[in-house]
């Protein structure tokens, strides 16, 4: 079975959603990016990643997948753990999702790769 490990959420002030989040619910702060896509702050309670993330610019649009993305707020996107990538991605690509996996260079730079492209590309494929 899957298992539901990471939450995202983009934020105004990551400051002021990270004290939030550790004065209220106790989470603890475990690492902290600073991209040219935006930053982002990780906090877990020891089960769950919660990603407060404030994506900014073009370069924040495109990785975001949002249009504005400084004027977004709320949940952005979660994540599973899984036992066998090559079979989730089987079972996803069967059911009609379009498979994309990130990686970081050695430098810590994000990228993806996805088999179906991403929408408004000329390799998009449905």
């Amino acid at each position: 079975m899957a298992r539901l490990r990471h939450f995202a959420v983009c934020v105004k002030d990551l400051e002021k959603a990270a004290k939030f989040y550790e004065n209220v619910f106790e989470l603890k702060r475990i690492g902290r990016e600073d991209l040219d896509i935006g930053s982002a702050i990780y906090m877990s309670d020891g089960v769950i990643n919660l990603a407060l993330l404030n994506f900014t610019g073009a370069a924040g649009s495109k990785a975001s997948d949002l249009k504005n993305p400084g004027g977004h707020v709320g949940a952005h996107h979660f994540g599973f753990q899984v036992d066998d990538l090559i079979e989730t991605q089987k079972r996803i690509e069967a059911n009609g999702g379009n498979f994309e996996r990130k990686f970081k260079d050695p430098d810590g730079v994000i990228f993806d790769i996805s088999k179906n492209g991403w929408q408004g590309t000329d390799g998009y494929r449905k």
